[in-house]
């Protein structure tokens, strides 16, 4: 559980430090709006704001994601989300039915976009 909330915590930093040192993340993420969450089954989880070039994060959830990724459970969810192949990850966790997708899934597909520049040396 703790791995889980502490990717979780990380992970505006993350994006934030790629918009800042990577001027093609930044052009990604440029005008976009958009508000989501990830979550566990049991309700634990933060919600994410990407707003004006920012990233921003917030303990708890949101009534009005555009998205939601919900987990089966923590360990789960963090073997995914620090997965090296994660678009596989992705792909494995749906099939298995670890993780399910809520929502707008052009703004999921535009998030996995975002997700490449997460990666090192992209």
């Amino acid at each position: 559980m703790l791995k889980f909330k502490f990717l979780l915590w990380m992970m505006p930093k993350l994006m934030q430090r790629a918009i800042n040192t990577k001027p093609a993340c930044a052009r990604y993420v440029a005008g976009k709006n958009l508000e989501f969450q990830i979550q566990t089954l049991d309700k634990i989880g933060r919600y994410f704001r990407i707003q004006d070039g920012q990233v921003k994060s917030f303990a708890g959830l949101t009534t009005s994601p555009k998205f939601t990724l919900t987990f089966r459970n923590a360990e789960s969810g963090f073997k995914i989300l620090s997965a090296k192949d994660g678009k596989e990850a992705f792909l494995a966790a749906l099939r298995d039915e670890d993780l399910v997708i809520s929502g707008d899934f052009v703004q999921v597909l535009w998030f996995q976009g975002f997700t490449e520049y997460l990666q090192p040396g992209k």
